[in-house]
């Protein structure tokens, strides 16, 4: 187990960049109709912000605050430029982002206990 951990320290700059350019893309891509996919639209954002957080709290980074705080200001502009692509921007995707974020980095803090003890 301490070596997904080690895996996830040396790497989790790169693991988070490729997360969030995923992130990104799919949520600017023009689109002429969503994909069906199980489960709801908020759902997909939580899910895909808290794997996005996972990386930069199992590292416990030294500025994991400031990292949080930039993601969400990136998850705003996500949604303010999704109208401009032909995307909805709604604000409860901003609160679904910034709740898989907390919830990613209370996973990632906790995770990194277990895993330091086995």
């Amino acid at each position: 187990m301490k070596s997904i951990l080690n895996l996830i320290e040396k790497n989790w700059f790169f693991i988070t960049l490729t997360l969030l350019v995923v992130i990104s893309t799919l949520s600017l891509l023009p689109l002429a109709h969503l994909p069906t996919m199980p489960g709801t639209d908020k759902t997909h954002h939580f899910i895909a912000y808290l794997l996005l957080a996972l990386p930069i709290a199992l590292k416990k980074q030294k500025y994991w605050i400031l990292l949080i705080l930039l993601l969400v200001a990136w998850s705003g502009v996500i949604e303010l430029i999704q109208p401009s692509v032909n995307r909805y921007g709604e604000w409860l995707d901003l609160l679904a982002n910034t709740s898989g974020l907390v919830i990613g980095v209370m996973v990632g803090f906790f995770g990194r206990k277990f895993l330091l003890k086995n």
